[in-house]
This record gives structure tokens, C-alpha cells and sequence, in this order.
């Protein structure tokens, strides 16, 4: 038993230290741009393409802070915006679900790109799939009249998380990064202790088999079926550092790492940032139902695409011969 505890405490450690050495630069750059007004300007940039999606140019300030720092950082220029962001229930589950696709990039990816995936292409699939659900959203609502009724944020307006200047500001950051990263840690330990459990009373064959008609569609290899699910619940640092860590154990192939860091790219963290956009007012078939449906079409897409022996396979995906 203590020989378990010290191996799983000692893995943690081990995982966390490849996700903060990720996570902590980029947090930084994300904070400096933040105080110099690079994340504000961005998202007046964006505005023209929120008239595509029929949101205000204001929710461009909102989808960049969340692509670039994350949602609760989404949530808190939201806050800061007042009076002058005004939507109805159709418009906050279209931008909603976008924060959802695309949000805290730089760092999440960077995790994407540790694991095994390109940056770039999974990048941009979050990007891409974030306006065009929007685009289909916004029309299809439109259309049909549904979710037109206004949402009021007011409850919002008191409680603004837009970043504070000068010394106190970086204080409160760095407290509140220290804290997120010692949760980071805990999680990351919690969930091997966890799985180790699940795994010694048979839940992780039972949840594996359940999932295996779902994996069969995506094109998933059985034995990547359990992290991907914990990534899928919880979020893509957790899924990315345990597909990290096991990848060197089991030697995944490219494109099973390509295709789970691409499902847990578009949907993951389907708890905690779900209830957080429910909060806001999005309907819940928008911001959860459509976007996994649209999540299992995409992967099952690619994983066609990328059948060994396709084209894409050997170009992109095939074992390269030693020299």
C-alpha cells in the first residue's frame, strides 16, 4: 500500500511538472498582454466577424479573452462590459458554446501539442468548428423563432474580474495562479488514485465496453478510451497530461493521439465549464447535446479521412522508416 501511495504521489509530480512548464510561461505572456490591452484590442478586431454568428462587436472582446485566457476570464470581461452587451437566449447560447469550443488556446494547445497533436491543426479545428456551429446556430434559431426571449447579466455587473493594474494586480495574480496550479496538482493526483481504484474493481472494462460502439465511430483505439473519457469530464490539462504520461508506457500511434487530442480539443471539461455557461443563460441542447454531437460527426470525419493506407495516413501519419 505505501509503495502504491509513494509510485502514485511520484507520478503525479511527474505529470504536473510537464503541464506547469507549459502552463506557466504562457500564463504570464497571457497576463502582460492582458495589462498592456492586447486581449481588449483582438476582440475589437473580431467584431466584424461576430455579425456572422449574429452576435453585437462586443462579444468579440468576450470570445477573444476567453480564447486567449480562458472562461472564467470570458465571464469577467463580460462583466466588465455592463449594460452594453445585450442578448437574447439565442445569441448567449451561440456565444456561450463558441467559449466552449474555443477557450484559454495557447496554453491548452501548447498541452495538445506536448501530447502528440500539431498546435496549429487543432488550433484551428476549435476556431473553425466554433463559427460554423455558431453561423448554423444563429441562423437555425433565427429561422425557427426558437430562444428569442432577452437574458439579463445584471447579476453580472457587480462582480467584474477585469484585470486589476500596478502592483496589486500582479499580487492578485500570482496568488490566484499559484492557487490554480496547487489545484492543477491535486486533481492530477486525485484522478490517478481514482483510476487505480476503477481500475482494481473493474469500472474502467465495464465504462470501456459501454463506450465501445462511441469509439468505434470516432475511430478510437480501446485502450485510449478511459483517459480520453476523464479528459472529456474534466478537462483537456488532465486528459492531455495523463495521454502524455501514457503514451511513453504504451507507445500510442500518431493518429490515435491525433484523433483523441482532437475530441478532447473541441469537447472537454464537460462538467465544470458547461454548468458555467448554463449559468450565463445558454440552453443546455445548444451548449452541451449539439456541440458533443457536433464533437463525434468531426472525429468520426477525421477518422475516416485517416484510415491507414488513405492518403492523409501516409502523408502525414505513417511511421517514418529508420535510417
Amino acid at each position: 500500500m505505501l509503495n502504491f501511495l509513494r509510485t502514485t504521489f511520484i507520478r503525479s509530480l511527474r505529470m504536473f511538472y510537464t503541464v506547469a512548464r507549459i502552463m506557466i510561461p504562457i500564463m504570464i505572456v497571457v497576463r502582460i498582454a492582458a495589462q498592456l490591452g492586447l486581449i481588449e484590442q483582438a476582440g475589437k478586431w473580431i467584431g466584424p466577424i461576430m455579425a456572422l454568428v449574429g452576435l453585437p462587436a462586443e462579444a468579440g472582446i468576450v470570445w477573444a479573452t476567453t480564447a486567449l485566457a480562458g472562461i472564467y476570464a470570458g465571464i469577467g470581461s463580460m462583466a466588465s462590459l455592463g449594460d452594453s452587451l445585450s442578448l437574447n437566449a439565442a445569441q448567449i447560447s451561440v456565444l456561450g458554446t463558441m467559449m466552449l469550443f474555443a477557450h484559454n488556446m495557447p496554453m491548452e494547445q501548447a498541452i495538445v501539442r506536448r501530447a502528440g497533436a500539431s498546435f496549429w491543426f487543432t488550433a484551428a479545428l476549435r476556431i473553425i468548428c466554433a463559427l460554423l456551429y455558431g453561423g448554423l446556430l444563429a441562423w437555425g434559431l433565427s429561422s425557427a423563432g426558437l430562444l428569442q426571449e432577452p437574458v439579463s447579466l445584471a447579476w453580472l455587473y457587480g462582480q467584474s474580474n477585469a484585470t486589476q493594474g500596478g502592483w496589486q494586480g500582479w499580487v492578485d495574480w500570482f496568488w490566484g495562479t499559484a492557487s490554480s496550479l496547487l489545484m492543477t496538482w491535486l486533481i492530477i493526483l486525485g484522478l490517478l488514485l481514482i483510476l487505480s481504484v476503477l481500475d482494481k474493481i473493474g469500472f474502467t472494462r465495464l465504462l470501456t465496453r459501454l463506450l465501445l460502439p462511441l469509439l468505434r465511430f470516432s475511430g478510437l483505439e480501446e485502450r485510449v478510451a478511459p483517459t480520453t473519457t476523464i479528459g472529456v469530464l474534466l478537462g483537456l490539462s488532465y486528459g492531455g497530461a495523463l495521454i502524455i504520461d501514457e503514451s511513453r508506457q504504451q507507445n500510442y500511434s500518431p493518429r490515435t493521439r491525433l484523433l483523441a487530442l482532437s475530441w478532447l480539443s473541441l469537447s472537454h471539461s464537460l462538467i465544470e465549464d458547461t454548468i458555467l455557461i448554463l449559468a450565463l443563460g445558454a440552453n443546455i441542447w445548444v451548449a452541451l447535446v449539439g456541440r458533443v454531437v457536433l464533437t463525434l460527426l468531426i472525429i468520426g470525419l477525421m477518422a475516416r479521412l485517416t484510415l491507414p493506407g488513405s492518403v492523409l495516413y501516409r502523408r502525414y501519419l505513417a511511421p517514418t522508416p529508420h535510417s
